[in-house]
């Protein structure tokens, strides 16, 4: 058997193996890279750490470091009161201002879930209490987590434009960024009618305190794995008061300072984002370090083994030739176009159930060979692929979806998941086939 079959039947079962069993994707990536790479394609495992994406490594370690750090010292939780404190009484901003405060911690550098899981117990909490849809409000939250999911700071983004680059493709990261952003929110004003929202303009409400029952159903801020401290654990758990005013500590406007370094320094002076995000998280750490030695275990080490492993199959799949095997097969096709919408498909329909982020670097690796052909533009598929992988998230069988699930309360549970499959289900059917009409097909005509 051709080594191109033996790795692509390889790619099949570990993605089987992960959707059926919880086993890090990026595991199960190594071990085939290392038992593939060395029996079918004859490569040394010298030549195999050469695909090892470091650079990549670096930046995922130390953006969710020092995103880590601002959650332990209550950067996060001034983010989401002030945020919160905008709506001023006005019931039909709260959807938008949780969406839009997602969005800004998946643009810091906050993974996806990680954002989730933040704000979507705080939204849904407010949802119960103002009587809005809680599917609205859950999937506005998930909405936010992929609109900003794809800065140039961010997990999603580094990956994208790292795989882009390697492959000598057209690249853009603004309009992969602006791209997803806008593309979200397009969906966001869709579901904030059809689901309710115009019965909330005109709406006001009090400043009341949130009731300490809605506490109990995890209105915590606080990530789980933080430090301890204030607001994690124990009789001195902090919750997010969003209408009582709280002073800004000397720590929170450091680490807004460091953010805001951060981004002048990688996006302006195009310095590492991964040397510039650790070094600005290691600054912070030093002016309180008792307080953040846990802030290390908080860095999401599942998610860089999972990016990991699948880049360096990925490079096994390149020295192999399977990528230019696919592309040569699909290319014959015939049909630029039909091979975009082919490819968004795959991606939407297998990251319904999978890693969006391992997804995102398998299909565009996929797309490499015919982009470079440059019968259609790789900047418009490369924005179509990154968002059909990642609007299918709110499925309850993704993380993102089963948090909003998880987190909804004073319903019938079982008919809210029913709504979410229901959504998740058109999110599938039509998201990729929107994402191919708004990106490509204006680039092919």
């Amino acid at each position: 058997m051709s080594p191109e079959i033996v790795t692509i039947l390889a790619l099949v079962v570990i993605f089987a193996i992960a959707t059926l069993l919880p086993i890090n994707m990026g595991a199960l990536a190594f071990v085939a890279a290392f038992v593939v790479g060395t029996l079918s394609v004859g490569l040394s495992t010298d030549d195999i750490l050469a695909g090892f994406p470091a650079g990549l490594v670096l930046t995922l370690i130390g953006v969710t470091y020092l995103f880590a750090i601002a959650q332990n010292n209550g950067t996060v939780d001034l983010l989401v009161r002030g945020a919160v404190r905008m709506v001023g009484g006005h019931v039909a901003a709260i959807p938008w201002i949780m969406f839009f405060v997602t969005a800004l911690l998946t643009a810091i550098g906050a993974l996806s879930p990680a954002a989730v899981a933040i704000i979507a117990p705080i939204a849904l909490s407010f949802a119960a209490r103002h009587d809005i849809s809680p599917l609205l409000m859950g999937m506005m939250v998930i909405h936010g987590a992929q609109g900003g999911g794809f800065s140039p700071i961010s997990v999603y983004g580094v990956t994208v434009n790292d795989i882009v680059e390697r492959s000598d493709l057209e690249g853009s990261p603004l309009a992969v960024f602006l791209g997803a952003l806008f593309f979200n929110i397009a969906i966001a004003v869709v579901l904030f009618f059809v689901l309710g929202g115009r019965k909330l303009l005109g709406r006001k409400v009090g400043a009341e305190p949130v009731p300490h029952s809605e506490h109990a159903h995890g209105t915590v801020v606080r990530g789980h794995g933080a430090a301890p401290g204030p607001g994690v654990g124990g009789d001195d758990d902090e919750h997010v008061h969003p209408d009582r005013p709280e002073p800004v500590g000397f720590e929170q406007v450091l680490t807004l300072v460091g953010l805001l370094v951060l981004a002048v320094l990688a996006l302006v002076f195009d310095l590492d984002i991964g040397f510039v995000a650790i070094t600005v998280a290691v600054v912070l750490a030093l002016f309180s370090a008792q307080k953040h030695k846990g802030a290390v275990t908080q860095i999401s080490w599942s998610t860089v083994l999972l990016i990991a492993g699948v880049l360096t199959f990925v490079f096994v799949l390149e020295e192999a030739g399977t990528i230019d095997y696919v592309g040569d097969a699909v290319i014959g096709l015939g049909a630029p176009l039909l091979i975009a919408l082919l490819l968004a498909y795959i991606g939407g329909v297998v990251s319904a159930f999978a890693s969006s982020t391992a997804i995102i670097g398998v299909a565009i690796s996929l797309a490499v060979p015919f982009l470079l052909a440059g019968e259609i533009g790789a900047v418009g598929v490369v924005v179509a692929l990154s968002v059909a992988s990642t609007i299918v998230d709110v499925s309850p069988f993704s993380t993102n979806g089963a948090l909003v699930l998880a987190n909804a309360h004073g319903i019938d549970r079982d008919r809210f998941y029913k709504q979410i499959l229901g959504y998740a289900g058109i999110v599938v059917a039509v998201g990729p086939l929107l994402a191919w009409l708004v990106f490509v097909v204006p680039g092919w005509l």
